[in-house]
């Protein structure tokens, strides 16, 4: 971090969400206040974007390392990564067939947060494009914290004291692999967390449930579980929160775990190739309005390698 300062600029893409930084060159060594501002706008705007960065393997390695620490590559599939590289994971076009059986698994994908499963889910989540199809696989990110604020206060004042258990499935009418059941049920992945969490950097309330990990609220009944993270859901994914990000070779999107969920493309159904490469930094354990942590029931917390 020796390097001259440039200026960068950071340009909003929506109302709510996603920010793209222009003026730096993250293939080199970047200054202090450059990091400043990419760790500002990532607070702000949830999800931070940047374009016409071809980074390798390191660089992207090294540019993760300015703001956190490298978890493994992923908590289940751990024989995927490059022994080389094993804090990176690799995005592939056909990724799911390892987990899913009776589709392509893109048409099950769902709003999530990465790894809630997990008693410390990751902090952040940075990705980057190599090899992309002319045309589809778009990523969207909601903002929770925005999703939070849109509910009415005596909802708001209930969710502040719920709590729901997350863990991993295989998404609705998703058939799962035996070799999906076989690695779960060796490296089971069981939390319970606060249904709002207190952002610990700028003290926002998020909601912090989603359907791609989230199975049911604590405490209530099946019944009302299911209309409670329905109404929670819906509101995740109100456009007004949202932002659409269209993929081009050398594009980075780098975004808060904590309070964003997102969304993965289910229009992958051409023959074309698309690779990504994804790092996740360690998270901290989250903590409710009510000073409560979340609680592992099953496994072991998501650490740095």
């Amino acid at each position: 971090m020796t390097q001259a300062a440039t200026r960068l600029d950071v340009i909003p893409q929506s109302g709510h969400a996603g920010a793209e930084i222009r003026g730096v060159d993250l293939t080199r060594e970047l200054a202090e206040d450059e990091i400043g501002t990419i760790r500002d706008a990532l607070l702000k705007w949830k999800v931070v974007f940047f374009r016409d960065q071809f980074l390798d393997h390191d660089q992207h390695l090294r540019f993760s390392s300015y703001f956190g620490k490298p978890t493994p590559a992923h908590p289940l599939f751990d024989s995927i990564p490059d022994p080389d590289y094993p804090t990176i994971y690799p995005i592939f076009r056909d990724r799911f067939k390892a987990r899913i059986a009776n589709s392509s698994g893109y048409d099950k994908v769902r709003w999530h947060a990465d790894v809630t499963a997990a008693v410390n889910p990751p902090f952040a989540s940075i990705l980057r494009a190599e090899t992309l199809p002319p045309y589809g696989g778009d990523t969207q990110w909601s903002n929770a914290v925005a999703a939070y604020n849109g509910l009415s206060a005596p909802v708001q004042r209930l969710a502040d004291e719920l709590r729901a258990v997350h863990r991993f499935t295989p998404g609705d009418g998703a058939k799962p692999t035996e070799d999906y059941l076989r690695r779960v049920e060796r490296r089971p992945l069981v939390s319970e967390h606060p249904v709002v969490r207190l952002h610990p950097e700028t003290g926002e309330k998020a909601l912090y449930v989603n359907p791609g990990f989230t199975q049911y609220i604590s405490g209530v009944s099946p019944h009302e579980s299911r209309r409670l993270l329905g109404l929670f859901f819906e509101e995740l994914g109100r456009p007004e929160y949202t932002v659409r990000f269209k993929w081009e070779p050398g594009s980075i999107a780098f975004w808060d775990n904590r309070s964003a969920v997102h969304l993965a493309p289910s229009d992958l159904v051409t023959e074309h190739d698309r690779r990504l490469y994804r790092i996740t930094l360690e998270g901290d354990v989250p903590v409710g309005p009510d000073g409560r942590e979340s609680v592992a029931l099953e496994g072991e917390p998501f650490e740095a390698v």
